[in-house]
């Protein structure tokens, strides 16, 4: 579902980030881990079609991304992976339930506001529906991130430190939450993290240096 071979990236044309590579079965979790500075973020945005790799590729489904032009990789990841970073970016001008519509409408496809009413309720934010970003609290709009990334039910989830700044009743309540929605939709979930007290969560682990 999620493969990459020999994947390599680098900044400035000299210093080069080289990753292992990965096998993703659908529906399997996956949690990277690594130190600040070794190239997590920049994976999860390779994974997510937001950096191009400079050699190597990355595989979703049948899909190789570095094959895709802009426009279609656009499309393709608006309809295929879901992204959760570690700050919420909404459209602030736009009500939570807009923001998911504009989630489904950027990728191609057709508004469903049932969807998005039943994710917010499933979430615990149908009262939230439509509040702007703003006027939630981190927690919410932490639910809310999510909600947007799985609202095209995804076959990818990607999760950029999700639990880095959380207490440890938080991080429990967001790594469930983050396994629950991904098992709702059978996504093959990939955690990038150097939050340690996720390694009991999640069984699949890989330690980039």
């Amino acid at each position: 579902m999620l493969k990459t071979e020999n994947l390599g990236y680098s900044y400035d044309g000299d210093h080069r980030l080289m990753f292992p590579n990965i096998h993703c079965q659908k529906g399997e979790h996956w949690l990277v881990l690594g130190n600040s500075g070794s190239g997590k973020t920049t994976l999860l945005h390779l994974l997510g079609g937001l950096l191009s790799p400079k050699e190597g590729r990355i595989v979703v489904g049948d899909t190789e991304l570095n094959q895709l032009s802009s426009g279609a990789l656009d499309q393709f990841r608006g309809q295929h992976i879901g992204i959760i970073f570690q700050t919420a970016h909404f459209v602030q001008s736009l009500s939570v339930g807009n923001n998911l519509a504009l989630a489904q409408s950027l990728a191609g496809m057709k508004v469903n506001r049932g969807r998005i009413r039943e994710l917010l309720g499933r979430l615990g934010l149908s009262h939230k529906i439509k509040s702007r970003p703003s006027q939630l609290s981190v927690g919410e709009q932490q639910r809310a991130a999510i909600a947007r990334a799985i609202v095209n039910q995804p076959a990818v989830i990607l999760a950029d430190e999700p639990t880095s700044a959380l207490d440890d009743t938080n991080c429990e309540q967001v790594i469930q939450l983050l396994e629950e929605q991904a098992r709702a939709v059978d996504a093959t979930l990939v955690v990038v993290t150097h939050d340690a007290r996720l390694k009991a969560h999640i069984p699949h682990q890989i330690e980039i240096a």
